[in-house]
């Protein structure tokens, strides 16, 4: 399983959704070894499908020469009214599409992407400070057990 904490910093997360991943039978396998990033990744509508951007699945030796591209577009599936939803939400509200986490779920790689807002430098500075008021707190009610 891939997570994209860095996704959860820098955007405020309004809205998930589950994607299944179009994927060539080497790059399950990388997956599968723990290959793969999606730390720099985002999604993109492109002629009514959904497409995985800079993502990267390293190759693999065993696939030989049939192998796949490391870092090619991906298309994502999902439902064409949720397509659409998230079509409109980047036209009309300047949103983006981040990965959060890829994981297998009943033998199928799947991803869960975001509707995202991008944090400005003073909310990033809050964010890191209520993690850490929290941290503080949840240490000093453990130390009162």
């Amino acid at each position: 399983m891939l997570n994209n904490r860095r996704a959860r910093f820098d955007y405020e997360i309004l809205e998930t959704f589950e994607a299944g991943l179009v994927l060539r039978g080497s790059e399950i396998k990388s997956l599968r070894h723990g290959g793969g990033s999606i730390a720099e990744a985002y999604a993109r509508v492109r002629g009514g499908e959904l497409f995985l951007e800079g993502s990267t699945i390293p190759t693999i030796q065993e696939a030989s020469y049939n192998n796949h591209e490391p870092d090619r577009s991906r298309k994502l599936l999902l439902h064409r009214r949720e397509i659409d939803e998230l079509r409109k939400a980047v036209e009309r509200q300047g949103l983006t599409i981040v990965p959060l986490k890829l994981y297998f779920k009943e033998g199928r790689a799947k991803l869960e992407i975001a509707l995202a807002r991008g944090r400005k430098r003073h909310d990033k500075r809050r964010a890191v400070a209520e993690r850490e008021a929290k941290r503080d707190m949840d240490r000093a009610m453990k130390g009162r057990d």
